[in-house]
């Protein structure tokens, strides 16, 4: 991703590590999680550099990236704190947690 520090941990001896151990290494390196595992989703409520989940029926590699710089654009880095994107095909859903609440955003914008 251009201007951004990525880790990718597909292809590496990373690769297939226990969601715990993805998670734990996110937050210790204070990275923003990018996933297509929607079972990160349970983590919103803990403190975290932010957690980018991508939910598409027909994913590729394209629609998936494109996704991701779709999300990224919408947010400046210190606003990923706290944050939870569930991008979809034809929407989205944005969590913030802040001083102990879940609050919850949806929006459709039509993402084809």
């Amino acid at each position: 991703m251009q201007g951004h520090d990525v880790l990718d941990i597909r292809g590496t001896t990373d690769e297939g590590i226990p969601d715990y151990a993805l998670w734990d290494m996110a937050q210790r390196e204070e990275r923003l999680l990018i996933t297509t595992d929607k079972g990160f989703v349970h983590n919103r409520e803990q403190p975290h550099h932010g957690i980018l989940i991508i939910r598409l029926r027909q994913p590729n590699r394209r629609k998936i990236d494109e996704r991701v710089m779709q999300a990224i654009a919408q947010f400046r880095a210190a606003e990923w704190l706290g944050l939870l994107v569930v991008m979809r095909d034809s929407t989205q859903s944005i969590w913030r947690v802040s001083k102990g609440e879940n609050k919850k955003d949806e929006f459709s914008h039509g993402f084809y």
